[in-house]
Protein backbone atom coordinates (compact mmCIF):
# COMPACT_ATOMS: atom_id res chain seq x y z
CA UNK A 1 0.00 0.00 0.00
CA UNK A 2 1.72 3.31 -0.54
CA UNK A 3 1.25 6.57 0.70
CA UNK A 4 -1.41 7.71 -1.82
CA UNK A 5 -3.64 4.77 -1.00
CA UNK A 6 -3.33 5.24 2.87
CA UNK A 7 -6.17 6.22 4.95
CA UNK A 8 -5.84 9.79 6.94
CA UNK A 9 -6.03 8.97 10.35
CA UNK A 10 -5.24 12.68 11.98
CA UNK A 11 -7.49 13.41 14.66
CA UNK A 12 -7.79 10.17 16.34
CA UNK A 13 -5.93 9.04 18.92
CA UNK A 14 -4.57 4.82 19.05
CA UNK A 15 -3.51 2.64 21.53
CA UNK A 16 -0.90 0.16 20.43
CA UNK A 17 -0.14 -2.97 22.83
CA UNK A 18 2.93 -5.19 22.27
CA UNK A 19 4.21 -2.35 20.75
CA UNK A 20 8.33 -2.99 21.02
CA UNK A 21 8.77 -5.50 18.59
CA UNK A 22 7.14 -7.40 15.68
CA UNK A 23 3.58 -6.86 14.66
CA UNK A 24 2.67 -4.64 17.09
CA UNK A 25 5.77 -2.65 16.45
CA UNK A 26 4.85 -2.53 12.95
CA UNK A 27 1.35 -1.59 13.76
CA UNK A 28 2.07 1.46 15.87
CA UNK A 29 4.65 2.95 13.26
CA UNK A 30 1.93 2.47 10.47
CA UNK A 31 -0.71 4.14 12.46
CA UNK A 32 1.53 7.09 13.28
CA UNK A 33 2.82 7.39 9.34
CA UNK A 34 -0.69 7.59 8.56
CA UNK A 35 -1.55 10.69 10.93
CA UNK A 36 -2.88 8.68 14.18
CA UNK A 37 -1.08 10.01 17.88
CA UNK A 38 -0.01 7.09 18.62
CA UNK A 39 0.44 5.84 22.36
CA UNK A 40 2.89 2.62 22.19
CA UNK A 41 2.49 0.14 25.07
CA UNK A 42 5.38 -3.20 25.97
CA UNK A 43 7.61 -3.40 28.93
CA UNK A 44 10.82 -2.86 27.55
CA UNK A 45 11.77 0.51 27.84
CA UNK A 46 14.74 0.81 25.43
CA UNK A 47 12.49 -0.82 22.70
CA UNK A 48 9.69 1.72 23.26
CA UNK A 49 12.25 4.72 23.28
CA UNK A 50 13.70 3.64 19.67
CA UNK A 51 10.53 3.23 18.32
CA UNK A 52 9.66 6.53 19.33
CA UNK A 53 12.95 7.98 17.69
CA UNK A 54 11.74 6.02 14.49
CA UNK A 55 8.16 7.15 14.18
CA UNK A 56 6.90 9.51 11.65
CA UNK A 57 4.77 11.23 13.68
CA UNK A 58 3.41 11.87 17.44
CA UNK A 59 4.54 8.78 19.39
CA UNK A 60 4.61 8.33 22.94
CA UNK A 61 5.90 5.17 24.55
CA UNK A 62 3.59 3.97 27.68
CA UNK A 63 5.78 1.49 29.34
CA UNK A 64 3.68 -1.09 31.72
CA UNK A 65 3.12 -4.45 32.76
CA UNK A 66 -0.05 -6.70 31.18
CA UNK A 67 0.26 -9.14 33.44
CA UNK A 68 -1.11 -6.95 36.25
CA UNK A 69 -4.57 -7.55 35.84
CA UNK A 70 -5.42 -5.10 38.47
CA UNK A 71 -3.28 -2.28 37.35
CA UNK A 72 -5.87 -2.01 33.68
CA UNK A 73 -8.15 0.72 34.56
CA UNK A 74 -5.20 2.81 35.90
CA UNK A 75 -3.26 2.34 32.66
CA UNK A 76 -6.43 2.97 30.64
CA UNK A 77 -6.18 6.18 32.02
CA UNK A 78 -2.59 6.86 31.63
CA UNK A 79 -3.10 6.21 27.70
CA UNK A 80 -4.80 8.89 27.24
CA UNK A 81 -2.43 11.52 28.97
CA UNK A 82 -0.56 12.27 26.30
CA UNK A 83 -3.26 12.99 23.29
CA UNK A 84 -6.59 12.35 25.30
CA UNK A 85 -8.70 9.34 24.90
CA UNK A 86 -7.79 6.43 21.97
CA UNK A 87 -10.27 5.53 19.71
CA UNK A 88 -8.08 3.19 18.02
CA UNK A 89 -6.90 0.09 20.13
CA UNK A 90 -4.97 -2.22 18.94
CA UNK A 91 -4.05 -5.34 20.85
CA UNK A 92 -0.97 -6.63 19.86
CA UNK A 93 0.58 -8.06 22.87
CA UNK A 94 0.72 -11.78 22.91
CA UNK A 95 2.59 -15.08 24.69
CA UNK A 96 3.48 -18.47 23.36
CA UNK A 97 4.47 -20.75 26.26
CA UNK A 98 4.62 -23.45 22.90
CA UNK A 99 3.95 -26.35 25.98
CA UNK A 100 3.09 -29.78 25.02
CA UNK A 101 -0.11 -30.96 25.84
CA UNK A 102 0.93 -33.24 28.78
CA UNK A 103 3.49 -30.90 30.28
CA UNK A 104 1.10 -27.36 30.30
CA UNK A 105 1.40 -25.65 33.65
CA UNK A 106 -1.36 -23.95 35.00
CA UNK A 107 1.23 -20.77 35.58
CA UNK A 108 1.74 -20.89 31.78
CA UNK A 109 -1.99 -21.66 31.17
CA UNK A 110 -3.41 -18.43 33.73
CA UNK A 111 -0.37 -16.55 32.02
CA UNK A 112 -1.17 -17.17 27.97
CA UNK A 113 -5.17 -17.25 28.59
CA UNK A 114 -4.80 -13.29 30.81
CA UNK A 115 -2.54 -11.72 27.86
CA UNK A 116 -4.09 -13.17 25.24
CA UNK A 117 -7.52 -13.22 25.76
CA UNK A 118 -9.02 -11.10 29.26
CA UNK A 119 -6.39 -8.13 28.60
CA UNK A 120 -7.87 -7.40 25.13
CA UNK A 121 -11.34 -7.43 26.71
CA UNK A 122 -10.57 -5.63 30.03
CA UNK A 123 -8.67 -3.11 28.57
CA UNK A 124 -11.02 -2.31 25.91
CA UNK A 125 -13.85 -2.28 28.06
CA UNK A 126 -11.68 0.64 30.05
CA UNK A 127 -11.49 2.85 27.00
CA UNK A 128 -15.15 1.66 25.55
CA UNK A 129 -16.65 4.98 27.42
CA UNK A 130 -14.91 7.48 25.50
CA UNK A 131 -15.23 5.98 22.02
CA UNK A 132 -19.39 5.83 22.74
CA UNK A 133 -19.32 9.42 23.74
CA UNK A 134 -17.48 10.33 20.56
CA UNK A 135 -19.71 7.69 18.68
CA UNK A 136 -16.37 6.38 16.72
CA UNK A 137 -14.08 3.67 17.94
CA UNK A 138 -12.05 1.09 16.09
CA UNK A 139 -10.75 -2.08 18.12
CA UNK A 140 -8.70 -4.67 16.46
CA UNK A 141 -7.48 -7.89 18.12
CA UNK A 142 -4.72 -10.21 17.03
CA UNK A 143 -5.99 -13.84 15.97
CA UNK A 144 -3.99 -16.62 14.76
CA UNK A 145 -4.11 -19.48 12.20
CA UNK A 146 -4.34 -21.39 15.67
CA UNK A 147 -7.71 -20.07 15.98
CA UNK A 148 -9.04 -22.69 13.89
CA UNK A 149 -6.17 -24.97 13.54
CA UNK A 150 -4.31 -26.94 16.19
CA UNK A 151 -0.47 -27.13 16.56
CA UNK A 152 1.37 -29.29 18.76
CA UNK A 153 2.68 -27.02 21.56
CA UNK A 154 -0.24 -25.21 21.51
CA UNK A 155 -2.47 -26.01 23.59
CA UNK A 156 -3.14 -22.76 25.46
CA UNK A 157 -2.48 -20.68 23.25
CA UNK A 158 -4.80 -22.17 20.51
CA UNK A 159 -7.32 -22.01 23.39
CA UNK A 160 -6.53 -18.21 23.70
CA UNK A 161 -6.87 -17.69 20.50
CA UNK A 162 -9.56 -19.28 19.58
CA UNK A 163 -11.21 -16.90 21.99
CA UNK A 164 -10.02 -13.92 20.78
CA UNK A 165 -12.33 -14.95 17.71
CA UNK A 166 -15.11 -15.45 19.74
CA UNK A 167 -14.42 -12.83 21.58
CA UNK A 168 -14.21 -10.32 18.68
CA UNK A 169 -17.66 -11.57 17.47
CA UNK A 170 -19.16 -10.54 21.14
CA UNK A 171 -17.68 -7.28 21.27
CA UNK A 172 -19.27 -6.01 18.07
CA UNK A 173 -22.50 -7.43 19.33
CA UNK A 174 -22.31 -5.50 22.38
CA UNK A 175 -20.60 -2.08 20.71
CA UNK A 176 -21.45 -1.52 17.14
CA UNK A 177 -24.76 0.06 17.71
CA UNK A 178 -22.47 2.44 19.42
CA UNK A 179 -19.96 3.43 16.26
CA UNK A 180 -17.42 0.98 17.90
CA UNK A 181 -16.52 -1.32 14.84
CA UNK A 182 -14.51 -4.65 16.07
CA UNK A 183 -12.44 -6.75 13.49
CA UNK A 184 -9.57 -9.30 14.04
CA UNK A 185 -6.37 -10.00 12.11
CA UNK A 186 -5.09 -13.76 11.85
CA UNK A 187 -1.79 -13.74 11.05
CA UNK A 188 0.13 -16.35 9.24
CA UNK A 189 3.68 -17.16 9.71
CA UNK A 190 5.89 -13.69 9.90
CA UNK A 191 9.38 -13.11 11.05
CA UNK A 192 9.20 -11.71 14.40
CA UNK A 193 10.02 -12.56 18.30
CA UNK A 194 7.12 -14.96 18.80
CA UNK A 195 8.26 -16.91 16.06
CA UNK A 196 11.84 -17.23 16.53
CA UNK A 197 11.57 -20.73 16.72
CA UNK A 198 9.69 -21.43 13.23
CA UNK A 199 12.19 -19.22 11.51
CA UNK A 200 15.39 -20.92 13.27
CA UNK A 201 14.37 -24.13 11.47
CA UNK A 202 14.94 -23.30 7.83
CA UNK A 203 13.03 -26.68 6.66
CA UNK A 204 9.93 -25.81 8.82
CA UNK A 205 10.07 -22.52 7.40
CA UNK A 206 10.13 -23.76 3.84
CA UNK A 207 6.92 -26.32 4.62
CA UNK A 208 4.88 -23.56 6.12
CA UNK A 209 5.70 -21.08 3.11
CA UNK A 210 4.62 -24.14 0.90
CA UNK A 211 1.36 -24.51 2.81
CA UNK A 212 0.34 -21.45 1.47
CA UNK A 213 -1.45 -20.76 -1.77
CA UNK A 214 1.21 -17.41 -1.97
CA UNK A 215 3.99 -19.65 -1.71
CA UNK A 216 5.83 -17.63 0.96
CA UNK A 217 5.80 -16.57 4.55
CA UNK A 218 4.75 -13.29 5.60
CA UNK A 219 6.64 -10.09 5.68
CA UNK A 220 5.55 -7.61 8.40
CA UNK A 221 4.84 -4.93 5.18
CA UNK A 222 1.73 -7.63 4.53
CA UNK A 223 -0.39 -6.10 7.67
CA UNK A 224 -0.23 -3.07 6.54
CA UNK A 225 -3.59 -2.62 4.54
CA UNK A 226 -5.70 -4.76 6.95
CA UNK A 227 -4.48 -3.47 9.60
CA UNK A 228 -5.47 0.29 7.92
CA UNK A 229 -8.87 -0.64 7.09
CA UNK A 230 -9.93 -2.13 10.32
CA UNK A 231 -9.18 1.10 11.72
CA UNK A 232 -10.26 3.41 9.15
CA UNK A 233 -13.75 4.90 7.96
CA UNK A 234 -13.19 2.61 5.22
CA UNK A 235 -14.92 -0.54 7.31
CA UNK A 236 -17.23 1.34 9.08
CA UNK A 237 -19.81 -1.77 8.35
CA UNK A 238 -17.20 -4.17 8.60
CA UNK A 239 -17.56 -5.73 12.11
CA UNK A 240 -17.49 -8.81 14.09
CA UNK A 241 -15.19 -10.21 11.29
CA UNK A 242 -11.72 -12.12 11.72
CA UNK A 243 -9.75 -11.68 8.44
CA UNK A 244 -6.93 -14.55 7.89
CA UNK A 245 -3.53 -12.16 7.08
CA UNK A 246 -1.78 -15.88 5.79
CA UNK A 247 -1.08 -16.11 2.59
CA UNK A 248 -3.66 -18.66 1.94
CA UNK A 249 -2.72 -20.92 4.61
CA UNK A 250 -6.23 -21.77 5.78
CA UNK A 251 -7.46 -22.35 2.49
CA UNK A 252 -5.60 -25.25 1.79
Amino acid sequence: MNAVDRPDLTGHVALVTGASSGLGRRAALVLSEAGASVVALARRVDALRSLEDEAPGPLVALPADLSDRDGLADLARRATEPFGAPDIVVHAAGINTREMADDVTTEGWDATIHLNLAVPFFLSQCLVPAMKEKGWGRIVNFASLQSHRAFPGGLSYGASKGGVAQLTRAMAEAWSKDGITANAIGPGFFRTELTAAVFGDPERAARNAAQTCIGRNGEVEDMDGPLLFFCSDACAYVTGQVLMVDGGFTAK
